[in-house]
């Protein structure tokens, strides 16, 4: 199995990007893993975009080809590829429930989805990468209602982005529209990843 199962913290530090929206991972600035942190080479420009790359598929909690999909599938739509490729990696299922701030973070949103507790537009959906669209509705099976309150008092303060709507006392949500980069809460330059597979 080729997915990443270390600890977390480490795989931001040596990013040197916070790849959750927890505490310990936020910190103003990375020390790179190991007892003194090694002193960090200069990255060549092959480098910066393979390192904007890995950075990227942490956020969304993506392998490698699933991620060389999204780019086949940004590069055939119309438009910017590179704002295509984040609404794609934006509307999954998995990232959608860590952006309405129910769960601590992606880990936990890819289990819940997993697990059968999501609903869309009624029916039950268990793929982490399903696209979700403008006008669908995404509902909680009722026995997780308690957790995802717990949940939601212990990230007070989360903004919840202008694209989603959110009821908390029916706890539904509704997609209104396709995110665009400057709602998206993690800052990359998909330009470089565009690069990267050229």
């Amino acid at each position: 199995m080729s997915r990443y199962l270390g600890p977390k913290v480490r795989l931001s530090r040596r990013l040197g990007v916070a790849i959750a929206d927890l505490p310990k991972h936020n910190k103003s600035e990375f020390v790179a893993p190991g007892m003194h942190g090694f002193r960090a080479k200069r990255l060549s420009e092959y480098g910066i975009r393979l390192r904007e790359k890995q950075r990227m598929k942490a956020h969304y909690s993506v392998l490698e080809k699933p991620f060389r999909r999204y780019m086949a599938a940004a590069k055939k739509a119309k438009g910017n590829t590179a704002v295509t490729l984040q609404q794609l990696l934006e509307c999954r299922l998995d990232n959608v429930v860590r952006r309405l701030g129910v769960v601590r973070s992606i880990w936990a949103a890819r289990q819940m989805v997993a697990h059968g507790q999501i609903r869309v537009n009624g029916k039950k959906v268990d793929v982490p990468s399903f696209q979700v669209t403008p006008g669908m509705v995404i509902t909680f099976r009722e026995k997780v209602h308690k957790l995802l309150r717990e949940n939601m008092e212990g990230l007070a303060g989360h903004q919840l982005p202008s694209w989603l709507e959110f009821n908390p006392a029916q706890m539904e949500a509704k997609v209104l529209v396709l995110p665009n980069p400057e709602q998206i809460p993690f800052q990359i330059n998909a330009n470089l990843i565009i690069e990267f597979y050229r």
